[in-house]
């Protein structure tokens, strides 16, 4: 008889909800510690719209392996007064709500404004374990961190403080090691090779959203949005795109387009190359531009994001 131990190892599996006021680097974050792209990041505040669920795995010293299931919420608002904006707000409260393990994401460098400190003083309501996340050091003086943590320690405790550079992914892997621990023991929630819980047609349209942001962030209001309207999958494996990008007034389609289509055609072959590499295969991409006064008082357009229409914060 083999004394080789066959018993598979443990397994631990949960949600970690990862919350904290806009731009505070939370999608990065998510990113590096998945190792791959799940969501959108630009320069441009409020680019989540949706709670993007990527998946990281991890082992720990015990031989435990753990699958951390992590929400990217939205930003949160301290004020939030347009419709997408309150739905944005009440996706990223439920998602904390829905999680085991919550975690706050603090740009260092901008400290704690108005909206981390509500964000602090509503986290005092959970009984979950909450940890600090305090981004972007590479920016700060070592002094200044040690003030952030006590000031937000003070206004509610945490299990840890977590200082890291989400960007150069320093100090991301002991934050997911701290992670894997704290989920609750239980099987797998997702195949271990998978990165992400969203479907293909959503991934597509963020991917060209985040280049409509990254080229255009300065010209256009991030109200900006992109739907996939047909998905063909081609005999030669390849696949055609069809999307819109949802502008708001006649003066926005023409920045998109740009002069003589150069722009609309930068934006279509950058989301192209990374498309065709996130899928592994041939992407054939066609943009169209249309005006839609009110797309963001758009039922339908809340239900295909995954957002409550009439969310409350």
């Amino acid at each position: 008889m083999s004394d080789v131990n066959t018993h598979p190892p443990a397994m631990r599996a949960g949600f970690v909800a990862i919350v904290g006021a806009p731009n505070a680097g939370k999608s990065t974050l998510v990113n590096a510690m998945v190792g791959s792209k799940v969501s959108i990041v630009s320069p441009k505040v409020q680019t989540t719209r949706m709670r993007v669920i990527g998946i990281a795995m991890a082992d720990l010293p015990d031989g435990t392996r753990s699958q951390v299931v992590l929400v990217d919420t939205p930003g949160i608002f301290r004020i939030a007064k347009r419709r997408l904006e309150r739905a944005m707000v009440a996706a990223a409260w439920q998602g904390a709500k829905d999680a085991d393990v919550v975690a706050l994401v603090v740009d260092a460098e901008s400290g704690v404004g108005a909206e981390t400190r509500a964000i602090a003083e509503r986290l005092k309501e959970t009984a979950l374990p909450r940890y600090l996340i305090l981004n972007k050091i590479d920016l700060v003086p070592r002094p200044k961190l040690l003030d952030l943590t006590a000031e937000m320690n003070a206004i509610v405790p945490f299990e840890s403080t977590f200082m890291v550079s989400a960007l150069q992914k320093d100090g991301v892997a002991d934050v997911l090691a701290q992670f894997a621990a704290a989920v609750p023991p239980g099987p797998f929630l997702y195949p271990e090779d998978q990165a992400a819980d969203l479907p293909l047609r959503l991934l597509a349209s963020e991917v060209t959203r985040e280049q409509v942001f990254l080229q255009l962030h300065q010209e256009l209001p991030y109200e900006a949005a992109v739907e996939t309207e047909q998905w063909t999958e081609r005999p030669d494996g390849s696949v055609r795109i069809e999307q819109i990008i949802h502008v708001q007034r006649d003066g926005q389609r023409a920045i998109v387009l740009g002069k003589g289509g150069a722009r609309i055609k930068s934006i279509g072959e950058r989301a192209r190359r990374e498309l065709s590499q996130m899928l592994e295969r041939k992407v054939h991409l066609f943009l169209h531009v249309k005006v839609s006064e009110r797309w963001a008082e758009d039922r339908a357009h809340y239900q295909t994001i995954g957002l409550d229409y009439d969310g409350k914060a």
